[in-house]
């Protein structure tokens, strides 16, 4: 059987809009290339261009990386910001 664990990282991204973008991948560098430049990138951040990366996570697999980026999805926006603000 052949394996398919991948480490993923969570990121979020600040909008020109000032909202903010959850989401995962693999190699986080390419996919805010990839928001920011070509059509790959969600069509909520398409039109919020450029985008600026604020906070990336490991998570072990696929799977972890995907209940992550829910939990934060249903965070408020001062519990997202606290993730990477220094208090």
């Amino acid at each position: 059987m052949k394996s398919s664990l991948k480490a993923y990282s969570l990121y979020i991204l600040k909008c020109s809009d000032n909202t903010y973008y959850t989401g995962i991948a693999v190699d986080v560098e390419k996919r805010l290339n990839e928001h920011n430049t070509s059509d790959k990138g969600a069509k909520y951040t398409r039109s919020r261009r450029p985008l600026t990366l604020m906070y990336t996570e490991m998570c072990v697999d696929k799977s972890t990386a995907l209940k992550r980026e829910l939990a934060i999805k249903k965070m408020k926006r001062s519990d997202k910001e606290a993730l990477w603000s220094c208090g």
